[in-house]
């Protein structure tokens, strides 16, 4: 597991990106259970209460779900995962479109960069 992490951003927040990452590619399946924040916190090399707060994070957003004595757990809801998702895409779609606009491009503009694109980025694996 490893992450470069930003450091003008909060670790735990980029903690809870990497992990939705992961449950949005399902290599963490509904139901799969996360490593243990001590765990975590050995392999990304940050303290075990930065990673607790992701996790409690986490849970707030209820996108995952902590079993006392068990461990913590994606959520079994199908429907949390599809609206983080979503959140995910617009929130990068958003990012994209911002920039593009700042720098002069016009609606038509990106319409045209995207379809001459996106056939140089089906099929690429994107590994953070």
């Amino acid at each position: 597991m490893a992450i470069q992490f930003d450091q003008n951003r909060p670790i735990y927040i980029q903690l809870m990106e990497f992990f939705y990452r992961k449950i949005c590619r399902s290599e963490l399946k509904v139901g799969e259970k996360l490593p243990s924040v001590r765990e975590t916190a050995i392999q990304v090399e940050v303290n075990p209460n930065t990673v607790s707060r992701a996790y409690m994070e986490m849970e707030r957003e209820k996108v995952v779900v902590t079993k006392r004595g068990q461990g913590t757990f994606v959520t079994e809801d199908n429907e949390v995962i599809k609206d983080l998702r979503e959140k995910i895409a617009e929130n990068q779609v958003d990012a994209f479109l911002v920039g593009m606009v700042q720098i002069g491009f016009t609606e038509e503009d990106i319409i045209s960069i995207i379809q001459k694109r996106m056939p140089n980025i089906k099929g690429r694996n994107q590994d953070d």
